[in-house]
């Protein structure tokens, strides 16, 4: 992957303020963005906080705790000259001018809107550490996908637990996992949400000086801090709905004998349509699709909208529907049984180009092929063994010694397939294709 240009330093923006950033978070998104930041602007120090001292050492060495083509090489060019990382959250916190906040926000499993809420646990943790340690002004930036109204929220809890003033901005992630770092260096747009207040709208623009370092002006879009938080729900919403909507055309292709690539195709040449998000799949995988969602489900439950909520959610069920039509082809072609009968599972990420496995339809795949006693063998060229035992014992509800019955993870995609009396493709990597399948 070639690195992404900085900007000479004669083309840089002047900032009327020096600021420094800081990153609660070192996930997914807090490591990329951040790298990112301080890669395209020099003159501004940006320190990565997280509690978590395994996954700093990692962001420090040259095994990157997430992998994310051309990540390693920006991170390489910045990193012990203006990006840092930490897990001395106060210090960070108390440096900082801006800080960001990517903690997860996964979909809550027990209490009110289990299911379908965001569990915002962990983002009321750092708001109240920065309440309580901020001594100076900060510009609190949502960078997690939050539901609507959490900025106010936020704002409420940092204004009633610190002792100074707290402006809180929302700045959703368009990021897709795979492509992080050329969605970085080119984004669509950056979508910088604020209050609609004269401090608000000069945080706003605070943030929007450090995107112009490198970013046109024209493609940083200031709206109100609700639509905003709403816009990230709404696109992850639509882009899934494609996915859904394709993958019930191709359960109706399977039952007529069209062919769902070639109707894929037709439609997606109306360039009101376009081709993306147009390919027949096992179902959408990933830590933003469903959850977000869910999310807007809920949100629309919350205020009266009981219609809209389930037009959504069958997106969902849709999604879950087409996991177990996977499955139920493998076991019919086989028979109708595959206890017993060896399944070669190529892929486990829930797509090519990353080592993430957050909802990916491998995990339900292997969970329903278990359940079938089917003797499964497992690769990806990606994903850590230990991250594949973590989320099947999950799944399965079973420990590891027991699911090593029936489940193997191997080396090769030759190695998985030897013997197998079916292969079931669940991640389109690349490596895939050049296969020798006869």
């Amino acid at each position: 992957s070639t690195l992404p240009s900085s900007h000479p330093p004669h083309l840089l923006p002047h900032l009327t303020n020096m600021v420094k950033i800081a990153c609660i978070g070192a996930g997914y998104v807090g490591g990329p963005t951040m790298a990112m930041i301080a890669f395209k602007c020099p003159d501004i120090p940006v320190t990565v906080l997280d509690l978590n001292q395994a996954r700093i050492d990692a962001w420090m060495s040259d095994d990157l705790p997430i992998y994310e083509p051309g990540l390693f090489e920006v991170v390489k060019a910045c990193r012990g000259r203006n990006l840092f990382f930490s897990t001395d959250v106060d210090k960070g916190i108390l440096e900082a001018d801006i800080i960001f906040v990517a903690v997860n926000t996964p979909t809550k499993k027990l209490g009110i809107g289990a299911g379908r809420a965001a569990d915002l646990t962990y983002w009321e943790k750092a708001a109240r550490r920065i309440a309580s340690v901020a001594t100076s002004p900060k510009i609190v930036v949502e960078k997690s996908t939050v539901p609507i109204n959490t900025a106010k929220a936020i704002k409420a809890v940092l204004h009633g637990a610190g002792t100074t003033k707290f402006e809180v901005l929302s700045n959703p992630e368009f990021l897709a996992e795979g492509t992080a770092i050329d969605d970085l260096t080119t984004p669509d747009r950056i979508l910088i949400g604020s209050e609609m207040t004269e401090t608000g709208i000069a945080a706003a623009n605070k943030l929007v000086d450090v995107y112009a370092h490198w970013i046109p002006r024209e493609r940083l879009l200031t709206t109100n801090v609700w639509s905003s938080e709403l816009s990230k729900l709404v696109a992850n919403s639509f882009l899934a709905q494609r996915v859904s909507s394709i993958n019930a055309i191709s359960a109706v292709c399977e039952a007529s004998g069209a062919d769902v690539d070639e109707v894929a195709r037709a439609v997606g040449m109306d360039t009101r349509i376009g081709p993306k998000f147009l390919k027949a799949s096992v179902g959408f995988g990933g830590s933003c699709f469903q959850k977000d969602i869910l999310n807007l489900v809920y949100l629309c439950e919350s205020m009266g909208l009981p219609e809209v909520a389930e037009y959504f959610h069958q997106v969902v069920k849709m999604n879950d529907l087409q996991k177990e039509r996977f499955v139920g082809r493998i076991i019919k072609g086989l028979f109708n049984t595959v206890t017993g009968k060896k399944i070669a599972l190529l892929g486990y990420a829930f797509k090519k180009d990353t080592g993430d496995t957050r909802e990916a339809a491998a995990i339900e795949i292997c969970r329903r092929l278990y359940i079938e006693r089917a003797n499964i063998a497992i690769y990806d060229p990606k994903v850590s063994h230990e991250q594949i035992w973590m989320d099947l014992t999950d799944a399965c509800g079973a420990d590891e010694a027991e699911l090593k019955k029936y489940i193997t993870i191997v080396g090769s995609a030759y190695e998985c397939c030897e013997g197998a009396h079916a292969i079931a493709v669940a991640t389109e990597w690349d490596e895939f294709k050049d296969i020798d399948y006869k």
